[in-house]
């Protein structure tokens, strides 16, 4: 087991206090490259991580489902924009 110093036991603290902002901020990120992405390769790399960070914010299966069958940008989006609101569980 790894031995961390109280400050780097700090910082880990505070990502894992955090984890859920990081994940909305990665999934913002996700959804303007979706628009911006000009190769199908690019877009399946992009839905892979947006399923990913779906996951980790633990959205409920039946809506990641959704998202992710239809996959298209602006269902993510206005999906997105409630988790900001009420949270991913909400």
């Amino acid at each position: 087991m790894a031995h961390y110093t109280p400050h780097q036991k700090k910082i880990i603290e505070r990502y894992y206090d955090r984890k859920d902002q990081i994940l909305l901020a990665r999934l913002q990120e996700i959804v303007s490259e979706l628009y911006l992405a000009d190769s199908e390769a690019k877009l399946k790399r992009l839905w892979s991580r947006a399923g990913k960070a779906m996951a980790g914010l633990k959205a409920p299966e039946s809506i990641r489902r959704h998202i992710m069958e239809q996959k298209k940008p602006d269902v993510l989006a206005k999906n997105l924009t409630q988790w900001l609101k009420n949270g991913p569980t909400a």
